[in-house]
């Protein structure tokens, strides 16, 4: 056979080893049924955090449905959390992979990352089309008009704190697309979920499975919730037939063993995150405060109540399977990392709030 019978633009072709209509089949490109040549070549830049980077995956049903033949390049800091099946290369941020990406050629190229170094990457890749973040004159800039928006609010929270749209809308805008409910997606691993069904299945004993997330990450910490209250709510939904199961990374474990002592409730333990996410799947509701889980949540289709202070509550879009519960004295502190009351807005979710919100979606 001959190099220049090579379908290099084949969807199945893998650089330097069989494709697996070779590897399956035996055919070779001058005699083979499967050859589907790539239309489209775009690049997705979105480094972190690994919840921004969940919630940016309603891009790529959006892109195979007006590019259907499309190759999808994703870079980020977190590709654990990006499903396989839906990405044909997902890179992690290194240098091999911007060696790889500065000697490729794309048709569209987006950045949502506002980070020096991914505005700078946009800037030098070569791509017939740009969206999103971008370097110019020594500063971040909008690689179209589109981006402003989310550049300008971003600058000033004065303006940020009237925003009216969902994250969602506004990357769609950004890559000139429309947000018109495309879920969320991300990696599972069903072994784990096999395994971890089961077992809650067999310790729930039918009843509705509420999962309680306790922390919110170190960053603002004004967003947590009191341990009376947890500890409240906790007795509260068991005591009206539901299964609570307490969750938390390794920063919560303290905490959370003490709510399972007080309560009684089930504690699982901490985890990797691939495990975190197999719990959380087990779940038929998740109580939260703005963290990684509620964009775990979401991209699992779960039900939520989510408890919300320092943010934008437009920023957050729910797909109706869920409300958010916020102070009923409002919050003085919009993204602070310290609270300018003597008593925390959070005091003002009350166990009551929380509870009838469970009870309305469960």
């Amino acid at each position: 056979m001959k190099l220049e019978e090579v379908k290099f633009d084949c969807v199945f072709f893998r650089g330097h080893i069989p494709c697996s209509p070779n590897k399956e089949h035996g055919v070779a490109c001058s005699n083979c049924d499967f050859y589907q040549a790539i239309e489209t070549r775009i690049l997705i830049i979105k480094l972190g955090a690994i919840g921004d980077v969940i919630r940016t995956t309603p891009l790529i049903e959006s892109y195979r449905k007006t590019h259907p033949n499309c190759h999808i390049t994703w870079l980020t800091l977190f590709p654990d959390v990006l499903p396989k099946e839906s990405i044909e290369d997902v890179l992690k941020w290194e240098v091999t992979s911007l060696y790889k990406i500065q000697n490729r050629k794309f048709d569209i190229a987006i950045n949502l990352d506002k980070d020096e170094e991914a505005c700078q990457l946009l800037a030098h890749v070569d791509a017939k089309e740009k969206y999103g973040f971008i370097w110019e004159n020594n500063h971040i800039s909008a690689a179209t008009e589109a981006a402003t928006h989310k550049l300008i609010t971003g600058f000033f929270d004065h303006i940020s704190i009237r925003n009216t749209k969902n994250y969602l809308e506004e990357i769609f805008e950004i890559c000139h697309l429309k947000f018109e409910g495309q879920e969320y997606q991300i990696r599972k691993n069903e072994t784990l979920i096999e395994k971890w069904n089961s077992h809650i299945k067999s310790i729930a004993n039918g009843k509705k499975v509420i999962g309680l997330n306790t922390g919110c990450g170190p960053r603002w910490k004004t967003r947590l919730w009191s341990k009376e209250n947890w500890i409240s709510l906790i007795k509260d939904l068991e005591s009206q037939g539901y299964f609570c199961m307490i969750l938390g990374g390794a920063a919560e474990d303290e905490v959370n063993q003490y709510y399972a002592k007080q309560t009684g409730a089930y504690y699982p333990g901490h985890f990797s995150l691939e495990e975190f996410i197999t719990l959380t799947n087990t779940c038929d509701l998740i109580v939260t405060q703005v963290s990684l889980m509620m964009h775990i949540a979401i991209a699992l289709q779960k039900k939520m109540v989510l408890m919300n202070n320092i943010f934008n509550a437009h920023e957050f879009e729910l797909y109706g399977r869920g409300e958010i519960i916020q102070p009923t004295t409002g919050c003085d502190c919009y993204y602070g990392n310290t609270c300018s009351r003597e008593v925390s807005c959070m005091k003002d979710i009350s166990v009551s709030m929380i509870l009838e919100s469970v009870n309305k979606f469960s």
